[in-house]
């Protein structure tokens, strides 16, 4: 396993680490009854932190964010001499994390996306791993929390026998998500993204020579151009721009202190 701690990309706190060690993260958690935040971010989970000072502080606050994206990892190779010789992206780490939760018993609360990807979704995830325990499944509101339904919904997620919950809002919903939950609950929240989508089948995922160069970009792109197009051809040279001043020393990637204070409000 490797597991070297955090990195400075960008401004944002990235676990310089592999499948196994943020496998072993999450179970360790849920064994023991304990909060856990993680995130997996591509550039565009990176940019989120970058551009918006609070959200960065919030990312720097979780207890594991791995290197979603090939240019991620890259980074974190470039700057820290890390040598991870591979990213841990969102989806598959999801599988990793499902094959020792059912391994070992361990329920788990599927929250977010919508009724129709949830009902494809659950039949996939027990087809991949028959003795898996789904303990409860809730998909968003798509709106903002009203008052007092965050414990409303930590109490419904506890009350399910639950020892982890994978959140699939999108980027950055689910992150503030994850961080306004997790003083709430015992157990490991994961911000997987499009893994619910992805594991359903409604998204196809690149070929794998694409997502080794770092190009799954490009396939989303062409999946979805008007809803992506902004995200990578603004963002995408943002992030490569920024990487060469913080690997030059002309531009000082301080990161923000990690947050503290739940956020007044958040999207369910």
């Amino acid at each position: 396993m490797t597991a070297q701690g955090k990195r400075n990309v960008l401004g944002v706190l990235v676990d310089a680490t592999d499948y196994a060690s943020a496998t072993e993260q999450v179970v360790a958690a849920a064994r023991e009854r304990r909060p856990l935040a993680l995130t997996a971010l591509a550039v565009h989970g990176v940019m989120t932190g970058v551009l918006d000072p609070a959200h960065n502080a919030r990312l720097n606050s979780f207890d594991v964010v791995t290197p979603d994206g090939q240019p991620v990892r890259w980074a974190l190779n470039l700057l820290h001499h890390a040598g991870l010789t591979d990213r841990v992206y969102g989806p598959t780490l999801t599988l990793h994390v499902l094959r020792r939760f059912a391994d070992e018993g361990l329920p788990v609360y599927l929250y977010g996306s919508t009724e129709e990807t949830l009902t494809k979704l659950i039949p996939a995830l027990e087809r991949m791993f028959p003795a898996l325990k789904i303990a409860g499944v809730e998909p968003s509101k798509f709106r903002a929390v009203q008052p007092g339904e965050d414990v409303e919904i930590a109490d419904r997620i506890r009350a399910s026998g639950a020892r982890l919950v994978l959140v699939g809002l999108g980027c950055p919903r689910q992150e503030v998500f994850t961080y306004a939950m997790r003083p709430l609950l015992d157990m490991p929240l994961m911000a997987v993204g499009a893994a619910f989508d992805y594991h359903a089948g409604l998204l196809r995922q690149p070929p794998p020579w694409m997502q080794r160069a770092g190009l799954e970009w490009f396939w989303r792109l062409g999946l979805e151009p008007k809803r992506l197009w902004r995200r990578y051809v603004i963002l995408n040279p943002a992030y490569l721009t920024r990487l060469a001043g913080q690997k030059t020393g002309l531009w000082k990637a301080r990161p923000p202190a990690p947050a503290t204070e739940r956020p007044a409000t958040f999207a369910v």
